[in-house]
């Protein structure tokens, strides 16, 4: 049998395929990887990994129940300053005073006893992509207009956003500080049983890209 075909153009060559055994373990591997990534993967997002730190930072568009953590932790971490980030809310601002997710974080937090004091909004301007880097871009603005000898900062974030938050706020303060982060849970859906909940299916899924896209595509976007 000639090796050559068409006058050259093609090549006869010889090739492996999987017998049905072999595609069946394949098959078997790769739906025991598929149970062991859905078991983790709450998990993997949702990162608490505090460092030594002066200053506690949260996402001011978190709910009640994560702000209500946060004074937990401000008040045990004995932090010197609480910072509110977020950008422009996007629906109602007409009817409400507050134009901004960190004004009206800061504002629920000093309703919930905090004192005004020590709380501060640090408002991020509008952008269509890339809001937590926005956010970071903002604190670390203020944190250099306020010189006060900050070391490290603890960001608060809700569940599965943890992980994508850290990594973003990371990269702007880069090796200037700490960042460290606390997951607060996230009270619509059981974290190990995320895939029986459409919002927990909603929020793992959506957040696993978004940090794909924050660890491989942002670094190559420009900001």
């Amino acid at each position: 049998m000639k090796p050559y075909l068409f006058y050259g153009l093609l090549q006869r060559r010889e090739c492996l395929l999987p017998t049905w055994r072999g595609l069946s373990l394949f098959l078997f591997l790769l739906a025991g990887f598929c149970v062991i990534a859905a078991l983790n993967v709450q998990s993997f997002l949702a990162l608490t990994d505090p460092v030594p730190a002066e200053v506690l930072v949260v996402e001011g568009w978190v709910s009640d129940h994560v702000l209500e953590q946060t004074i937990a932790e401000f008040e045990h971490g004995h932090y010197r300053r609480l910072y509110v980030t977020g950008g422009p809310i996007e629906k109602g601002g007409l009817l409400s005073e507050y134009k901004t997710y960190a004004e009206l974080g800061a504002a629920i937090l000093v309703k919930m006893g905090v004192d005004i004091k020590v709380v501060e909004a640090v408002p991020a301007t509008p952008v269509r992509r890339d809001r937590t880097f926005a956010s970071a871009v903002a604190l670390k603005n203020r944190l250099q207009q306020q010189p006060t000898g900050v070391s490290g900062i603890n960001l608060v974030s809700v569940g599965v956003h943890a992980r994508r938050s850290h990594l973003l706020f990371q990269k702007v303060f880069k090796n200037e500080l700490r960042v460290g982060i606390i997951a607060i849970e996230d009270r619509n859906y059981i974290n190990e049983e995320w895939w029986k909940y459409s919002d927990g299916v909603r929020a793992v899924i959506d957040e696993f890209f978004a940090y794909i896209y924050a660890l491989i595509v942002f670094p190559f976007v420009e900001h």
